[in-house]
């Protein structure tokens, strides 16, 4: 404007007027130099281009799942807070985010090479899945590991999981870390000296599976202090070694807790050690299952 004699008075007055220019609102009189002329006509229409192209690309990551980047599920994960972060989208990686998810937690899942199936799926739930590795520093920030309240690590890799427990922890000392290893006794140390709560599929499931080949009606165990407890469901019948015995006696003999009898159809919770167990009873027995299965074949 200054080199065709009509100059604005500051550089961002210049500024304001193209700007209001590419939106329509054209400030002052119309210039009578060609070329602000021609300038006067093409900012709205480079204005109205870019514009559309923008609004036109949010509407694409908003509505459509398939064209998100990584971008937009790094921006959906940093409005998060008080969440989970759980990192390897493998079978219990996704086993894992379905029961958080069943429980209306927020979670935020990290996975370097994720199965297209595995991560359809997950997204469909609304839970962003960053395609990043979670060794980074910059991975778990993105997913917001200073906000995050638990990161749950559920790759097969033992060194991997440590590694990125400890990272997690430099960056959030407050964050409760659940890891996956595969060694009972490594996971015990890490219990003692790190306070991580390491779980070992292998050595949950086994008690289960010896209990459930015993016939024995019990539930998923769970970890208690690194021990395993379920809760079995027993049924006295005429053969029964159980019949007679006190449930003080039965509970100090097996090693269980008898929660629940139920006799005649009138349940007793936590009944007294004094009660004598006869034909006919349901008992409720928390404990380790293989005690259980122990208790369920002295009852056939």
């Amino acid at each position: 404007a200054t080199q065709v004699g009509e100059p604005l008075d500051s550089l961002a007055e210049a500024v304001y007027t193209t700007l209001s220019l590419s939106f329509l609102q054209p400030l002052g009189d119309f210039p009578s130099h060609p070329l602000l002329q021609v300038f006067f006509f093409i900012m709205p229409i480079i204005g109205i281009g870019l514009l559309a192209t923008g609004l036109a690309d949010f509407g694409v990551m908003l509505f459509n799942r398939r064209a998100r980047s990584k971008e937009w599920e790094m921006a959906v994960a940093s409005t998060f807070s008080d969440h989970t972060i759980l990192v390897g989208l493998g079978h219990l990686g996704y086993r894992v985010v379905q029961n958080l998810h069943s429980m209306e937690e927020s979670v935020v899942v990290i996975e370097l090479n994720p199965s297209v199936d595995l991560i359809a799926t997950v997204q469909s739930m609304n839970i962003p899945v960053l395609q990043d590795d979670a060794t980074r520093q910059l991975a778990l920030e993105a997913a917001g590991i200073r906000q995050a309240r638990t990161i749950v690590l559920c790759s097969q890799n033992d060194s991997i999981n440590l590694q990125i427990a400890v990272k997690a922890r430099n960056l959030n000392p407050g964050i409760r870390v659940v890891i996956r290893i595969f060694d009972d006794d490594f996971a015990q140390s890490l219990q003692e000296q790190f306070g991580f709560t390491a779980l070992s599929a292998t050595s949950m499931a086994a008690p289960a599976f010896a209990a459930a080949a015993a016939g024995a009606d019990v539930t998923r165990p769970i970890t208690v202090e690194g021990q395993a407890l379920s809760l079995g469901r027993i049924c006295i019948g005429k053969t029964s070694r159980l019949r007679g015995l006190e449930v003080s006696a039965t509970e100090q003999r097996y090693d269980v807790s008898v929660v629940l009898l139920k006799r005649a159809g009138e349940p007793d919770m936590h009944p007294s050690g004094e009660r004598i167990l006869a034909e006919g009873d349901t008992l409720a027995v928390l404990g380790n299952p293989q005690r259980i299965s122990i208790l369920v074949h002295d009852n056939q």
